[in-house]
Parts: C-alpha cells; sequence; structure tokens
C-alpha cells in the first residue's frame, strides 16, 4: 500500500514525516480507549528525579539463594532446552541460540559453587549448520538466558541492572515503566489471516486494527534480535486458568527483570514438578518493549507496536516497557482460545459465599467493582480475569494488578497489606531516605500500580476455583442519576447492559468535562476482546440460563439528580443491595417496573431508603428527570446502533429480542 503523508504540519519527532498507512491515526476508532497520558519528563534524568523526592538511594545489598539451579543431568532437560531455543530462533536467519548451562554473572575461579535442585540459568548463542562457531548470528557473544528466576534472584537482577529499581520501606520492589505508563491501545495489532479472518470482530469499534503475516515476521524478527543481542534475557514459563482441565501453558522472554517479576506474579506459578514436564508452550510473548519498532514498517502509526499472531501463538512488544501490555495480551489471547473450546472468558471480578454461592462482578473504572467483590465475609476468586466452563467459575490469573492512586490502609487494608516483598510498585513516588511511598504522589503518573500474587489477599480461595455462577452483577457509575440503584434483569436485558457496558465519567475527573459523559465498553472489557461482543453476551446468556444464574443492574453513581445537584449514592446502601443479592432475599422482593428502560426494581429493601429505590422519586425537578432519562436512553440507543447489524449464530430473532430489552421510547 502507497504510504502518503499529509499536507500540513504533521510532522514526528525530529521533524520526521509521520508514516500512514491508508489510514489517517484519528481513524482507527478504538473502543474504550483506556490509555494514559504520557510520561511528565522529557528525559531520562528528569524521570528518575520525579520517582524520589529527595537524593538517589544507595543501591541495596544481599544476596539469596533460589529454589532453582544448575543440575548435573543435562539430558533430563533436553526438550526444555530445545523449546526455549526454538523460542530465541530467527526465523529468516534460519539460526536459533543454543543453551548451555552457566551463571552469566558468576566466575568458576572466583566463587563457590552452589547446587541447586533445578535448572535457572543457560546460555544461549546461535549456531548455524553450516559453520562450526558457537556465535550469535546478531553478534559475536552468548545470551544468557535466565530461566524461571525466584522473586529473590529477580530483585537483585533489577536492582543491580535497572536504574530507577528500588526496594521500598515495606520490601516491595518499586520501578518505572519508562515513557509509557498506561497501555497503548491504538498501537496495538492483530495479525488478519485464514486464521482469524471470520472469527475476529474487524472493523469499526473493533480493538483489533489488523496487520498481514508478512509485516508481524519483521517485527518479531527485530525484537528477537534485539533480545538475542543483549548480555541476558529473562524466560518465564508459567500457565493462565487455574481450571487444570483448560489451563494454558505461556512463554514470556524479556530484557528486564522487573518485566520477569511482575508475569511472575501475575501468571500461574508452575510447581518444580510442573515445570520439570512443561515443554513447548501454547504461546509466547517477546517483550522487546526497550527497543522501538521501525515506523516505516507498514501499518505502523507510531515507534510502539504490539502485534498478536493467533496463527503462529505469539505476541511481539515493541516500544513500550509498560508490564500491563503483557497481562492483556494474554487476555486477549484467552478471549479467544476459551470460546473455541465454549468457555466463557470474562473481564470481571469473583467472590464465594461459605455456602458456595458464586457472584460475578462486572464494572468499568470508577464503578466500585474492586470495592465490591472484595468482602472479608467471602471468599475471593480473582479481581479481573475469569473462565466460565463446563466445571465452574476460575481464574485466568495468578495475581492482582491493583491502583495505587491514593491507596490508603483505612480504605483497602487488603491491598495496602498485599504491598511488601515480591510486589512489584510501578511509577510510585517514594522519600528518599526513609523509602515510604507516597500514594497521593502523581509526579509520574496517575495510573500507578501494584502486581502482586493472589496468595497476598488473605480471604483468597487456593487454587482460584468454583461452583458456577449464582448472580451476575452488572456496575454502572450513573452519573445522570436516572437509574435505579439495583434492579432485576431479564436474560434479555442482562445481554443488553452486558454488550452496552455503561458507565459515565463524572465532570471535573478529566480536562474538559463539564458535564457528565456516557461512556460505554462492550462487555466491560471492548479493548480485550476479540470476537463480536454479541458472541460472549450469547455465551452469558446460555451458561446464566443452564444454571439458573440472575443477572443485576446496580447503580453506585448518583441519586436525585446529575453530579453537581443529586447525591452519589452512598456506599452502604450499595453493599445493603449486594448483601441481599448474595444471600437471595432480593429475590423475593416486591417489584414494579420503570419506564423508559422497563427495568424491574424492588418497592422495598431493608437498609435503603425507599424513596431511592425509584429514581423518579428522588428528583425533585420532575421534568428534569425526564429529560435527562430521555437523553441517556438516546446515548444507549445511539452505542447500540453498532451491535443490531450482526446476527448471534445467524438468528434474527435472538438479535430482536435483545434490542427489544433496551430503552423504549
Amino acid at each position: 500500500m502507497e504510504r502518503k503523508t499529509e499536507k500540513g504540519s504533521n510532522s514526528g519527532r525530529g521533524g520526521l514525516a509521520m508514516i500512514e498507512t491508508g489510514m489517517k491515526v484519528t481513524e482507527l476508532e478504538v473502543c474504550h480507549d483506556d490509555s494514559t497520558p504520557p510520561v511528565k519528563a522529557q528525559t531520562i534524568h528528569e524521570l528518575h528525579s520525579l520517582q524520589k523526592k529527595k537524593s538517589t538511594p544507595s543501591t541495596p545489598a544481599g544476596a539469596t539463594e533460589g529454589p532453582f539451579g544448575t543440575v548435573s543431568e543435562e539430558e533430563r532437560h533436553r526438550q526444555q532446552l530445545q523449546s526455549i531455543s526454538a523460542s530465541l530462533a530467527s526465523l529468516t536467519r534460519e539460526t536459533g541460540p543454543k543453551l548451555v548451562k552457566g551463571d552469566p554473572d558468576t566466575k568458576a575461579d572466583k566463587e563457590p559453587h552452589v547446587h541447586h535442585p533445578h535448572p535457572h540459568y543457560f546460555a544461549s548463542t546461535s549456531t548455524s549448520t553450516s559453520t562450526v562457531f558457537d556465535v550469535s548470528d546478531s553478534a559475536l557473544k552468548f545470551t544468557h538466558v535466565l530461566y524461571n528466576l525466584s522473586p529473590a534472584e529477580l530483585y537483585e537482577q533489577a536492582i543491580k541492572y535497572e536504574k530507577g529499581s528500588f526496594i521500598t520501606a515495606r520490601g516491595a520492589l518499586a520501578t518505572l515503566s519508562g515513557a509509557k505508563t498506561g497501555r497503548s491501545p491504538r498501537d496495538k495489532r492483530v495479525v488478519k489471516d485464514h486464521t482469524t479472518l471470520h472469527d475476529l470482530w474487524w472493523g469499526k469499534g473493533s480493538p483489533n486494527i489488523e496487520m498481514d503475516p508478512h509485516t508481524f515476521l519483521i517485527n518479531r524478527e527485530r525484537a528477537v534480535d534485539y533480545l538475542n543481542s543483549l548480555q541476558k534475557v529473562y524466560v518465564n514459563d508459567q500457565f493462565l486458568n487455574w481450571d487444570p482441565e483448560h489451563r494454558i501453558k505461556v512463554r514470556i522472554v524479556s530484557a528486564r527483570a522487573y518485566h520477569s517479576l511482575f508475569m511472575h506474579n501475575m501468571c500461574i506459578r508452575p510447581t518444580p514438578e510442573e515445570l520439570e514436564e512443561f515443554g513447548t508452550p501454547d504461546f509466547t510473548i517477546y517483550n522487546a518493549g526497550q527497543f522501538p519498532c521501525n515506523r516505516y514498517t507498514h501499518y505502523m502509526t507510531s515507534s510502539t507496536s504490539i502485534d498478536m499472531n493467533i496463527a503462529r501463538k505469539e505476541m511481539v512488544i515493541l516500544g513500550t516497557q509498560y508490564a500491563g501490555e503483557m497481562k492483556k495480551g494474554l487476555f486477549s489471547v484467552m478471549h479467544y482460545l476459551m470460546p473455541k473450546r465454549n468457555i466463557l472468558s470474562l473481564h470481571s471480578g469473583c467472590n464465594m459465599g461459605k455456602d458456595g454461592d458464586v457472584a460475578l462482578f462486572f464494572g468499568l473504572s470508577g464503578t466500585g467493582k474492586t470495592t465490591l467483590s472484595t468482602d472479608h465475609n467471602r471468599y475471593l476468586i480473582g479481581d479481573d480475569e475469569h473462565c466460565w466452563s463446563e466445571n465452574g467459575v476460575s481464574n485466568i490469573e495468578g495475581g492482582c494488578y491493583a491502583k495505587c492512586v491514593d491507596l490508603s490502609k483505612d480504605k483497602e487494608l487488603d491491598i495496602w497489606n498485599a504491598i511488601k516483598f515480591g510486589t512489584v510498585l510501578e511509577n510510585v513516588v517514594f522519600d528518599e531516605h526513609t523509602r515510604e511511598v507516597d500514594y497521593s504522589d502523581k509526579s509520574v503518573t496517575e495510573n500507578t500500580r501494584a502486581a502482586y500474587p493472589i496468595e497476598y489477599i488473605p480471604n483468597a480461595k487456593i487454587p482460584c476455583v468454583a461452583p458456577h455462577a449464582k448472580n451476575a452483577i452488572l456496575l454502572a457509575c450513573d452519573a445522570f442519576g436516572v437509574l435505579p440503584p439495583v434492579s432485576k434483569l431479564s436474560l434479555a436485558q442482562t445481554m443488553y447492559h452486558f454488550i452496552s457496558g455503561y458507565t459515565a465519567l463524572v465532570a471535573g475527573t478529566e480536562d474538559g468535562i463539564k458535564e457528565p459523559q456516557a461512556t460505554f465498553s462492550a462487555c466491560f472489557g471492548a479493548a480485550f476482546i476479540m470476537m463480536h461482543p454479541t458472541k460472549y453476551a450469547a455465551m452469558l446468556a446460555e451458561k446464566m440460563q443452564r444454571h439458573g444464574a440472575t443477572g443485576w443492574l446496580v447503580n453506585t453513581g448518583w441519586s436525585g439528580g446529575s453530579c453537581g445537584l443529586g447525591n452519589r449514592i452512598k456506599l452502604a446502601h450499595t453493599r445493603k443491595i449486594i448483601d441481599a443479592i448474595h444471600s437471595g432475599s432480593l429475590l423475593t422482593a416486591n417489584y414494579t417496573k420503570t419506564e423508559v428502560f422497563g427495568l424491574e426494581i424492588p418497592t422495598a429493601l431493608e437498609g435503603v431508603p425507599s424513596e431511592i429505590l425509584d429514581p423518579v422519586n428522588a428528583w425533585s425537578n420532575k421534568k428534569g428527570y425526564q429529560d435527562t432519562l430521555l437523553k441517556l436512553a438516546n446515548l444507549f440507543k445511539k452505542n447500540f446502533d453498532g451491535f443490531t447489524t450482526y446476527n448471534i449464530g445467524g438468528d434474527e430473532k435472538l438479535t430482536e429480542e435483545i434490542v427489544s430489552a433496551g430503552p423504549i421510547f
């Protein structure tokens, strides 16, 4: 495709013309773009100065041995080593690394040998069948592969070799993600080929921006060459999905200890015995995020590119060091692989009562998903990603990725206590002397994060599996103030509101927002889904119907008026609502139906003022209520118009049933 530059002043870095491939950047419409502003620093020195409040701390010392080490029986691990070698192979040059034992930082003649029961240090070098030299094809040197290191070892690697890595007062590892402090959804690409042409959701509103297989291999070559040119790379072999019957093996090859520790926390950690039998992974990530993509490569619109090839079972990261790209990239993979097995993948929280009743929590940022799914009277299954199979609900991940901005011990005790040794803290600011973190300081970014193993949460259920869901709770922070605090949904209504994925941005939360703005994200996670939203909605409805689950719409936003006029619904009242859902008492309440949205609302609920249950009663300005209600209904209708042309399994009646479950006016 011919590449043209826009007339005018569109220029990139250093005055270079921006690269275009037949579409303007503004035409790349992405659902629920949650990218963050660039980091508030112009140079790497400025970035490091933002991280600390005083002067540069001294580097902590220490040497803690991990559970993995070299063994004498090389044949025992031959298949696994060949698998790693193949992962780091250069496809076009038909050469790959040869793995041998060795610790890159240990001199045998100076330091005593320490025996470990399992291998974790390997060295790689590329070898060609036509030569006798064991040398890399990208540099005359060895590339050492540090395999499944322990957190203690990764701490040492990060502190020794990665500027900006420090131990905080409570033992967490503070680090920086570079210029990118959030995901880059507009730079995500998916290979469009015979595998994905008909299965994936393409076109307007879809998060899947296409690229061709050849361009993917160009970027893969760039990433692998970069990784093979380094002195060392980190390899994690781990699992996704706690359900052993549907477990996925993943391999992450990265250049930073921080990334390796992050994925150690976020994926499911194999036992030494499982690691012995790991073999070839089902999916591999090549994280060369420190190295940019070539902006003159076809389909590129910046120096960042996150590329996924379903057929090759590979993902490449270039030009961004934000660790969340790996987490959400694997989530997208699960959104493709699981539905193929008739397993529903969900962007949701999940907890379970002591009697085995399971609740799913769906909601966008600011709706209270984390707060409401955290309940000390219930077991935590997971906070973000789940599968619902014939065996029940299972967590996809082995850890939690919590927001840290304004974190306090009083408000989020579990998260506060989870930030300890082994936890990764991204882009936080701390005191240079005490190493105490100031969670209110947003000097680097507002998107500060903590990644920790789910075992760090006291009431987490291990393994993270549960029976079939009894309730599906859809959370919306309605800043317009016209949705009821709680509504019981029919299956069709559940599908409609699940596809809509509604919440509202509050005035003042972002620059330029003067009044509430509706935000829609299909399936409450449009940035990560691979297939059409109605596919996931139909699967959700089928599983709910089969297992007798009930859908609920819970408004955690405003009542009695829009934001600025009405009042925020009290958290105590919302918790009473959630408790009534869990106990089943809300099912036996008396219900009445609202106008326009046709929602069934209870006439009374213990612990909740009856006047707020029907939103019209809470408004003193009845005309204002009607106008605002119709305004929101029109926004729902306009958003849903993009989904009405897709028939679920060719069934027009089912699609019509979902549309009719929306607002009628």
